[in-house]
C-alpha cells in the first residue's frame, strides 16, 4: 500500500509566519521583562496610556480578553505602582483604571523598546515591503473577524 502524500511542513504559510512571530516576539518579551514588566502587561499599560481612566470590563472588551484576565494584569500592575484603581464616578459600585505618573513615565520607554524591535527585526525588508505585509496580514486578520489584542 502506497503512503498517501503529504506535504513538507516549511510549505505551510503558518509554520513561516509562527516561527517569524515567536522570533519576533520573543525578542520584545525579553527586552519588556528587562523593564520589570510582561508583554500582557505592555498591552494593558499601552491601552492606559490612550485614556484618562477606563472601566476594567470596557478594557477588557477592547483587549478581547476576560474581565478577570484584566483584574489579574491590573492587580499586578498595581502592586508595581504604575497603575492605581479608583471608585468610577458614574457608578459607585465600580471602579475604574488608570496609569500613574511612573506608568505614564514608562509606556514611551516601552514603546520605544518596540519600535526598536521592529525596526530590527523586519530591517531585511524594504519599507514598501513592511507595508505591505502590514497590509496582507491586516487583510487576513479582518477576513477572520480576527479583533482581539495579542497579548502573550
Amino acid at each position: 500500500m502506497a503512503q498517501p502524500q503529504v506535504s513538507d511542513l516549511h510549505s505551510h504559510l503558518g509554520y513561516w509566519l509562527r516561527m517569524v512571530s515567536n522570533a519576533v516576539s520573543q525578542g520584545f518579551a525579553r527586552a519588556v521583562e528587562a523593564e520589570g514588566v510582561t508583554v500582557a502587561e505592555w498591552v494593558l499599560l499601552r491601552m492606559l496610556y490612550d485614556v484618562d481612566r477606563i472601566a476594567p470590563s470596557v478594557l477588557a472588551e477592547r483587549m478581547g480578553v476576560t474581565k478577570g484576565a484584566v483584574s489579574k494584569l491590573a492587580e499586578r500592575l498595581i502592586a508595581k505602582g504604575i497603575v492605581e484603581r479608583a471608585p468610577n464616578p458614574d457608578d459607585k459600585r465600580a471602579h475604574t483604571l488608570a496609569l500613574k505618573p511612573q506608568g505614564r513615565t514608562l509606556v514611551p520607554r516601552l514603546a520605544a523598546l518596540a519600535d526598536r524591535n521592529d525596526a530590527s527585526f523586519f530591517e531585511p525588508l524594504q519599507p514598501g515591503e513592511r507595508l505591505e505585509l502590514k497590509r496582507l496580514l491586516g487583510k487576513i486578520a479582518s477576513g477572520h473577524g480576527i479583533t482581539d489584542v495579542p497579548t502573550d
